[in-house]
This record gives C-alpha cells, sequence and structure tokens, in this order.
C-alpha cells in the first residue's frame, strides 16, 4: 500500500495541511522540534489508531483547540510479499482489510470535549475500531524504538501485542477478552469477595489467556530465525536469539500436535498455575500468573544461555536487536497481508555508526518494501533512495511541499 494524500487538522504543531505524497515516498527535512516526528507520527496513526511514542490522544490535540482530526487515501502499489504462512492466519486477518480495487479512504478524529475518538473508511463510520486498525500496512522505525531491548517486558508485550493485533486473525478479540475479564477478576481479588465470584472468572480468563499465549508463541517461534538473520547483517558478527518467556510453564513440545492441542495444554497449565497461586492472589488482591506477565527473551548467541542483550548488550547491540525485531515486523506484513509495507523512518541512522548504518541500508534496498517517507535533520542524512524521494521542508509546524 502507499499513502497518496493526507489531510491534517489540528494535530499536535503541524499546521493545517493538505499533501499529496510521491509513490516513491518523501524526505521531510528540518531542523530539530520543527514538527518532523509528528508527521510520522500523524501517518502511523492511521495504521494503528493509537501514538507510536505512547501518547494519549488528548495530547495529540494542538494547544487551544478542541479536535483533531487525520484523512488519508491508501492505494494499492500493486506488490505482494511472498505469501508464505507460518502458522498464524493466512492471508488477511480480521484487523488487515484487503485491497478493494480502488483507494481507501481513512479518517480518524478525536475530541477533547466528551473524549470521543471516531474512524471512518469511505465516510462510513467503522463499527468497532478494530475494523480500521492495519490499513495502510506501516512499519515505524524510531531511536525510540531501543526500549523495546533496554526496557522492560511490558515494552515487549506491546510490541507483540501490535505485530499480532495487526496480522493475526482473531488475536485483537483475545487480547480484549483477556484485558476485561483480568480486571473483572483483580476487582474481585481486591474486594475480598468469596472464592466463588473469583473462580467464575476463571473459564473465561483461561481460554482467552491461553488464545494469547499461543498466538505469542507461535509468532516467536515461527520468526526466531529471521530475527537472528536480520541481527547478523546487520551487526557483522555473532547472531542472536529471540525466545518465548511466557509466565506460565508450558510442558515441552506442546506444540507438536497442532494448534488446538497447544492452546489446551497452554489452558491446562494456566489453570493449574491459577490454583497453585491462589492464596499468594488473596494476600496481593490482584492476579499474580498470565500472560500480563509474559517476556520475549532477546540475547547474544553466545554459549548455552547467551548474553541478554537488555542486561549485558552494548547501546550498539541494543540498538541492532531493536531494528531486527522492526524488519521482523515487515516481513510479518508481507506474509500475513501480502503486500510491501509502508516504511516510516524518524531520523534512524543518526543513533547508529557507520558500519551498521551501511549494512542497515543495504539490507533495505534489497528488502521489498514499499512507500518510503524518512526524516532527517539536512539533505545529506537521507541515504535510502536517495535519488528517488522527493524533498519537503519542515519549519514550524509549516511543510512546504
Amino acid at each position: 500500500m502507499r499513502l497518496s494524500r493526507l489531510v491534517l487538522r489540528h494535530f499536535r504543531n503541524l499546521q493545517n495541511q493538505e499533501l499529496e505524497l510521491p509513490s516513491e515516498g518523501v524526505a521531510l527535512i528540518g531542523d530539530n522540534a520543527q514538527g518532523k516526528s509528528n508527521f510520522l507520527e500523524a501517518i502511523y496513526y492511521l495504521e494503528t489508531l493509537r501514538s507510536f511514542r505512547s501518547a494519549r490522544d488528548d495530547q495529540l490535540v494542538r494547544f487551544g483547540e478542541d479536535v483533531f482530526r487525520i484523512v488519508g487515501t491508501a492505494e494499492s502499489d500493486g506488490s505482494a510479499g511472498d505469501g508464505d504462512g507460518d502458522g498464524g492466519a493466512e492471508g488477511d486477518g480480521d484487523t488487515a482489510q484487503g485491497d478493494r480495487g480502488g483507494p481507501t479512504e481513512i479518517a480518524a478524529a478525536f475530541q477533547q470535549r466528551g473524549r470521543k475518538k471516531k474512524v471512518t473508511i469511505d465516510g462510513q463510520e467503522a463499527e468497532r475500531l478494530t475494523d480500521a486498525l492495519g490499513r495502510l500496512s506501516a512499519v515505524i522505525f524510531s531511536p525510540a524504538d531501543v526500549e523495546l531491548v533496554s526496557g522492560g517486558p511490558s515494552e515487549r508485550r506491546r510490541f507483540l501485542d501490535i505485530v499480532l493485533s495487526l496480522n493475526e486473525r482473531g488475536y485483537m478479540k483475545s487480547l480484549q477478552d483477556y484485558r476485561k475479564i483480568l480486571q473483572r477478576r483483580n476487582a474481585a481479588l481486591k474486594a475480598g469477595a468469596p472464592t466463588s465470584s473469583v473462580a467464575a472468572w476463571e473459564p473465561g480468563l483461561v481460554r482467552s489467556g491461553a488464545e494469547v499465549m499461543a498466538a505469542r508463541r507461535r509468532w516467536v517461534h515461527a520468526k526466531c530465525a529471521a530475527f537472528g538473520d536480520y541481527y547478523a547483517a546487520v551487526s557483522d558478527e555473532a547472531r542472536a536469539v529471540m525466545s518465548y518467556a511466557p509466565d506460565v510453564s508450558i510442558p515441552p513440545g506442546a506444540e507438536s500436535e497442532g494448534a488446538a492441542s497447544t492452546e489446551e495444554a497452554i489452558a491446562d497449565a494456566f489453570r493449574e498455575a491459577l490454583h497453585d497461586s491462589f492464596e499468594r492472589e488473596r494476600r496481593r488482591g490482584v492476579t499474580v500468573v498470565g500472560p500480563h506477565r509474559d517476556d520475549v527473551r532477546l540475547r547474544l548467541e553466545d554459549g548455552d544461555e547467551g548474553m541478554d542483550l537488555r542486561d549485558y548488550g552494548s547501546g550498539g547491540q541494543r540498538r541492532t536487536a531493536a531494528l531486527a525485531l522492526k524488519l521482523v515486523e515487515a516481513m510479518t506484513i508481507r506474509q500475513h497481508r501480502s503486500r510491501n509495507p509502508m516504511i516510516l523512518l524518524d531520523d534512524v541512522f543518526a543513533e547508529l555508526d557507520p558500519g551498521r548504518s551501511e549494512r542497515v541500508l543495504e539490507l533495505m534496498e534489497h528488502e521489498e518494501i514499499g512507500q518510503v517517507v524518512i526524516t532527517a535533520p539536512k539533505d545529506a542524512d537521507v541515504r535510502i533512495r536517495r535519488d528517488q524521494l522527493t524533498r519537503w521542508r519542515i519549519a514550524d509546524g509549516v511543510i512546504e511541499a
């Protein structure tokens, strides 16, 4: 997919503008604090309906205004990924919509008064926000991605949840169900409700939690080799390893009997863990086991256990691992949606040493990627599709196209 038109109204510091984007993409040039990252944030908002910088919707409205609105027109660029399934949903998932033969207009707005979010597709309001997710098939690369490696487990869970919600059929519903039931079970525990009242939430919690864990496990197992390949290609050194670290101990070999048997084995393990931890939960007033405590381990392939990159990796190693994760995300789009992903690059090369920068550039030039939008402080920093990208300038939120 490619973005052919973008309309901005009261988003961050960006001035109200209507922009026509070239098919190859664009390089947005400007000094710091002029709105470059805000521009990418607006585009990516149309993919996920949230800020990639974890800002609340009310923080995205320009100071003194009540509503922001973003409208994008997405068109097929005729691309197709390799189409190889990886044990997940084949083709378009329920949150990654297929091409319908013509342009698609995606509009997202948020009103401070009443805290109302409205999303429309071709002028029709989406019945559920999840119906509008994944329309652009975009991946964003940002210096802040290093937190995927340096940060706590919640950062990696969030990454998994975004990738799977956009590409895996049914994952978003399972995740939403789990979170709702978890909240209610925690409320019962905190209130000191009778055991029977707490136990009433167990079947739904176990079912939805097992679905979430099975999908996470499946994706990590399917993509761990690609993660290692990307890391080695960028770092030009030892490979790295990605592994799923569920909070619930899953029996070895559970995946060997098919998806249904895997979920059943995970559900049994989750149910047993809940029973074993119940007295501790009573004392603490909160559910202490489950996928809300999962992690993804990232380590260098060095000996049996390897070196954990979060605890012992250098700055360059952590940034390389983060890049590898985002490249795997782009691969997931190609495989699940049969599209070349739109690539958004937020001054990402500024954080890499020259050697890694050159290897990332070479890798991206050979990857199947679609339209590219890159931000940079000066022309010389535009190093991908150097001679193909139209240059735009930005100052004080005004884009000169």
